[in-house]
């Protein structure tokens, strides 16, 4: 096919609101230089990082309030930039190192940039931050992260997964949840907390999900053993109820704020505490008696490892996990696209596609 020169995309220009992210249908298509490819993109999801990036929502370690973006290693970031991690597309052309008949291809992208050779994530980045990500029409990436999935899923459910399955399946891991276990899911209608109910489910372990009113059927229908409505009553109480009085091993958190302590008062003694996000409030008070009297973990995770990665290959393809689409919107209306994702009133994940898709 013949590669144009010039694409659409949604730039990110700066620190800021919904007005830093600019739709131009003049931006130069990638060129992949050795060992990389391009693909055409046909759809990428939406996720939480892209809104805090944006907003330089991270905080420093000396100042939370700070404008910050997403690396405490250095900053990898330059304005403009295109974001968008999981993304989905066919490869329309290789640089040498790369195998031609790669070329038509439907990939998966793994959008992590590992910066090592072994699965350790202390210098971790990624496409969308460190180099251009998803939300155009064209993206270039090394070849390595570029996966065939076998699947019959559309490009759209495909990419629902990456961000938020790997996220999840890696607070997993680190909190080692085991099949018989009871894991709590807070934000559980979200991508990576919808995520998590299935990533337990896989494992043979018992997920409790902590969502807004209205969703408690969804969280039944995604695999929630039982549903605690957030707000209402006490949430304690509310889950020693919901677990018929059952210990919870695990809590994968998302949430954090007013939350946190409660949290930690519903982990059993020796139980594990993982989290990946803090959407309600990312500084929290912390009674350390609490913590060293019950022997808790507590463990910060973020992204996934090359094996995370390939486990989440396999849940696609042996479908102990399914797409949850929220909505598709055409990359020309992201603004309304960011807008509804941040009003949070779906389940499931928001993808984007090119408006010829």
């Amino acid at each position: 096919m013949t590669i144009p020169e010039k694409m659409a995309a949604v730039l990110l220009t700066g620190h800021g609101g919904l007005e830093k992210l600019i739709y131009a249908t003049d931006v130069p298509v990638p060129t992949p230089t050795e060992g990389e490819v391009l693909i055409r993109v046909t759809a990428c999801g939406m996720n939480n990082t892209d809104v805090w990036v944006r907003q330089g929502a991270y905080g420093t370690e000396d100042d939370p309030s700070a404008v910050s973006t997403w690396r405490r290693q250095g900053n990898t970031l330059t304005f403009p930039r295109i974001q968008g991690t999981d993304t989905v597309g066919h490869i329309v052309g290789v640089r040498p190192g790369v195998d031609p008949r790669r070329i038509g291809e439907r990939v998966m992208v793994d959008f992590s940039i590992y910066n090592r050779d072994d699965d350790s994530l202390a210098d971790i980045d990624y496409m969308g931050h460190g180099r251009d990500g998803g939300y155009a029409e064209y993206m270039v990436l090394p070849a390595e992260n570029a996966h065939v999935v076998a699947t019959d899923l559309t490009d759209v459910e495909l990419a629902t997964f990456c961000c938020a399955y790997l996220t999840g399946e890696r607070m997993l891991e680190r909190a080692r949840l085991a099949a018989g276990e009871r894991v709590l899911v807070t934000g559980a209608s979200g991508g990576v907390g919808s995520a998590i109910i299935q990533l337990a489910r896989a494992r043979g372990a018992i997920p409790i999900a902590v969502a807004g009113s209205g969703k408690e059927a969804a969280m039944i229908d995604i695999g929630a053993e039982a549903v605690v409505t957030r707000g209402k009553g006490d949430l304690v109480e509310a889950v020693h109820s919901a677990s018929g009085g059952q210990p919870i091993d695990v809590v994968a958190d998302l949430v954090g704020g007013p939350l946190f302590n409660d949290l930690l008062k519903i982990l059993r003694p020796e139980g594990r505490y993982t989290t990946a996000g803090a959407i309600a409030g990312p500084v929290v008070q912390l009674d350390l008696r609490t913590m060293y009297l019950k022997q808790l973990e507590l463990h910060g995770s973020s992204q996934g490892s090359r094996a995370d990665f390939r486990r989440l290959v396999g849940y696609i393809e042996s479908r102990k996990i399914r797409p949850l689409v929220g909505g598709v919107y055409p990359l020309s209306e992201f603004h309304r696209a960011q807008t509804d994702f941040m009003a949070k009133n779906f389940v499931g994940k928001l993808v984007v596609v090119p408006d010829q898709r």
